[in-house]
């Protein structure tokens, strides 16, 4: 594990090009990352994931999905989870908790079967930015409520049911992007609440959670860091460290994404400079790939440790 290099990558198709295994095999990156665009059938995604741990000769090498359900459905090749959005299980907590704990425990336990079956050990997931009106849908439905205290709980209930089931998770986007006003695929959301209205609200979903990673928020908080956004900001990552209280591996939002100002190189460098421990680039362009290859450094004791602690709960 120690010559890995401390980023995540996707990859363009349903299989493994010849300059895909050389990229692999020279960068050796900490994990991999799957789109729908990898994902034909079961058996395709299988073979896929068996060729990739072959590469790395781990077992339990990292391969990421995002697959939350409703419109964030990696799987939609094979399966439909269009009205299982994380906005249902919310309302159905609020309504009626017996019936919530039914219906997302399957929903957890079927998708970890999936997961499982085509070779994926963790989940992008839980969303824990709060539901806030006249945002960006961009989060919309995938948030579970706008109170921060069912967020947080629906967080735990889906974390470690997870983890029983042999899935890591990724809680995002860390500390809070429901009151971004634009897509940040696109732009820079700026928000300007202060840093006591964030405690109050948008921090506290990500508090005292259990899981191994979060992904952080490619937004700016003006009134604590004018210039950059979460991803790239000292500032803020220390809130999320100290104030938040995340002592976990920090993988950044996907770099390609347009709300990083400055070329991919600097982005990358600038990541890891204000604290992220794993950089994520997700649209498989080789050339891109390699500027991240190239800019993260191996991978250090710290997120060794982390990634053994993460390792034992893999079935």
């Amino acid at each position: 594990m120690n010559n890995r290099r401390s980023f995540v990558v996707g990859i363009k198709s349903v299989k493994l090009s010849l300059k895909e295994k050389i990229f692999l095999k020279k960068f050796k990156p900490w994990g991999v990352i799957l789109f729908s665009r990898n994902i034909k059938n079961i058996l395709q995604t299988q073979k896929l994931t068996t060729e990739i741990r072959k590469i790395f000769k781990d077992k339990k090498y990292p391969i990421l999905i995002d697959q939350e359900g409703g419109r964030i459905n990696r799987l939609k090749n094979f399966i439909s989870f269009d009205n299982l959005t994380s906005e249902f299980f919310g309302k159905k907590y609020k309504k009626n908790y017996s019936e919530f704990k039914f219906y997302y425990s399957l929903f957890i336990d079927k998708t970890s079967y999936l997961l499982n079956s085509i070779g994926v050990n963790i989940n992008t997931s839980p969303v824990l930015d709060l539901r806030m009106k006249g945002c960006s849908n961009i989060i919309g439905d995938r948030s579970f409520s706008k109170d921060p205290k069912i967020v947080s709980k629906i967080g735990d209930f889906c974390i470690n049911l997870f983890h029983k089931n042999g899935i890591g998770t990724v809680m995002k986007h860390i500390p809070g992007h429901g009151l971004a006003k634009v897509d940040s695929h696109f732009f820079t959301p700026i928000v300007k609440k202060n840093l006591k209205y964030l405690k109050k609200n948008d921090f506290i979903p990500f508090k005292n959670k259990k899981t191994f990673f979060a992904m952080t928020a490619h937004i700016i908080f003006y009134k604590i860091d004018k210039e950059n956004t979460v991803t790239q900001s000292k500032k803020l990552i220390q809130i999320i460290r100290n104030k938040v209280g995340f002592k976990n591996i920090l993988i950044s939002d996907d770099l390609s994404m347009k709300s990083l100002k400055g070329n991919l190189e600097e982005n990358t460098i600038k990541t890891f400079n204000a604290g992220c421990n794993i950089a994520l680039h997700c649209n498989g362009n080789l050339k891109e790939m390699r500027i991240v290859g190239k800019n993260s450094p191996l991978i250090n004791k710290f997120i060794i440790k982390k990634t053994s602690q993460f390792y034992k709960i893999l079935s």
